[in-house]
């Protein structure tokens, strides 16, 4: 027989469901980590949080051997072996292996931008374009040239400045196949042959 929860009708299965559930309401978490005195409503809960403190990483891929802290962890990274991608995008159906990058691609149809800049208030759709941002207000310059110690605030600058120490030019017209190091150059570059077509 279940018991029904008297503030939201929830039913369970057993009186001590129904105790765990009814944290939920009360917000009572008796659950206490000796490390750091972080509390939690589910011994279970606290069970997973003791490992990043202890980094024990129990679920092993049986395909990489790569290990994880969570089985979820697990279940998320067996995708990357198996192609699956259980998440599809009901406007244009392309899908992905993790239900994040759904809700992020979502987005690009919505518009939504839910992370604003707290000195300027410009919106950003991701969390990590408003973190970047944010370097243009702090003058923050996190990405170092390991050569010439130069700095940069995005990881994309700092890696087009080394292919002028490298001398990688990735870029290649597929007219004449001369190569540069950006791509704007190549677009520059292209414009040249659309010149000589015209004559």
């Amino acid at each position: 027989m279940s018991l029904r929860c008297d503030v939201c009708g929830k039913s369970c299965p057993s009186s001590s469901k129904l105790t765990v559930h009814m944290r939920v309401h009360t917000e009572e978490k008796p659950f206490e980590c000796t490390v750091c005195q972080k509390k939690f409503q589910q011994s279970g809960d606290l069970k997973k949080h003791l490992r990043t403190h202890t980094g024990e990483k129990p679920f092993e891929c049986t395909v990489c051997q790569k290990k994880f802290d969570r089985p979820n962890g697990l279940k998320v990274h067996l995708r990357t072996h198996t192609g699956e991608r259980p998440f599809e995008c009901t406007v244009c159906q392309k899908k992905f292996q993790q239900s994040g990058d759904l809700r992020k691609h979502l987005r690009t149809h919505t518009g939504e931008k839910p992370f604003e800049c707290t000195v300027c208030q410009k919106k950003f759709d991701r969390p990590d374009s408003v973190k970047a941002h944010l370097r243009i207000h702090t003058g923050e310059r996190p990405f170092e040239c390991t050569v010439c110690q130069k700095k940069f605030q995005q990881s994309g600058d700092l890696k087009k400045h080394l292919r002028t120490h490298t001398g990688e030019r990735p870029f290649e017209c597929t007219v004449c196949q001369k190569k540069f190091s950006a791509s704007r150059s190549l677009k520059s570059h292209l414009r040249t042959h659309s010149v000589d077509n015209s004559l």
